[in-house]
């Protein structure tokens, strides 16, 4: 519980972001003789719904926690305390998992339970990969483009985000174009913010030449197309110089802003209001550099 409201993690960003787009879109034409129910101009299915995305964010990051105990070390602590510890963190994403599918189906809205599960799957698939190409020895020169990056990147941190803003519209009975417009924020908001947080390695001001970098961050691997694959490989141990040098961070920083701007471009299908200029603010924080 402490993880989950902790406020120095930015766990609350995904159902705050659908609290907001549900505001921001407001009541539809087909819902007007349900306005009553409205709470400062969100639907309760809405808030449950926003409550649904923080459940399941937080049982996979939960999950994300699992240790590999072939990988320990004698220095990293008692054998049993991993396996416990391995133990408690299945069953406590798996309850929460359990929590959010069951308030998922007390919506009694069958293409949002579509939407929502289907999402799950995203993330399942996402991280799978993730954790099958990172164990692998040969990890640190897969060749794997932009294009690849972007389709991983979305099944494990957009597709969440952007279902869940979708199902948000659904919830109020909104056009499906209203549908797509919210679909659209979700994903490149959340495609902005991941690049966004790739880039800090390479954009802070730091002292330190040993701050952490992933190799399958959007700079590394836009800078290993420009390189070619045979410089990739002898640049490996100076990289993060060499990327800060080449021209990856700077076509990283244009693809955030790009994304950016799409997000911004969906938002713009919905009235002018104090929600949707806190959606746009958000895009603006991780497109700033």
């Amino acid at each position: 519980r402490g993880f989950v409201y902790d406020s120095r993690n930015n766990l609350q960003m995904r159902g705050l972001v659908v609290l907001l787009i549900s505001k921001a879109a407001g009541p539809s034409t087909a819902e007007l003789s349900f306005q009553h129910s409205m709470v400062s101009g969100i639907y309760s299915s809405q808030r449950s719904l926003a409550e649904i995305t923080e459940l399941i964010h937080t049982a996979f990051l939960v999950h994300r926690g699992i240790v590999n105990i072939g990988e320990l070390k004698s220095c990293d602590g008692p054998l049993k305390d991993m396996q416990f510890g391995n133990k408690m963190a299945v069953l406590s994403g798996d309850f929460l998992l359990a929590n959010a599918c069951t308030s998922l189906a007390q919506l009694q809205n069958t293409k949002v339970v579509e939407l929502i599960s289907s999402a799950i799957g995203d993330l399942v698939q996402g991280i799978y990969y993730e954790n099958s190409k990172s164990s692998e020895e040969n990890c640190l020169t897969d060749d794997i483009g932009i294009s690849t990056w972007k389709e991983q990147v979305f099944l494990s941190h957009s597709a969440l985000l952007a279902k869940s803003c979708q199902a948000a519209m659904e919830l109020a009975k909104h056009s499906a174009e209203i549908q797509d417009m919210a679909f659209q924020y979700g994903k490149h908001m959340s495609m902005s913010h991941k690049l966004h947080s790739d880039l800090q390695p390479f954009v802070k001001e730091s002292s330190s030449d040993t701050v952490a970098f992933s190799l399958n961050s959007a700079p590394a691997i836009l800078h290993q197309e420009f390189l070619g694959r045979e410089a990739w490989i002898k640049q490996i141990r100076e990289l993060q110089e060499a990327i800060k040098a080449g021209k990856g961070v700077t076509s990283a920083i244009d693809l955030c802003r790009g994304h950016g701007s799409r997000a911004l471009a969906a938002l713009e299908r919905f009235p002018p209001s104090e929600a949707r200029a806190a959606l746009a603010n958000i895009v603006c924080a991780v497109t700033r550099f």
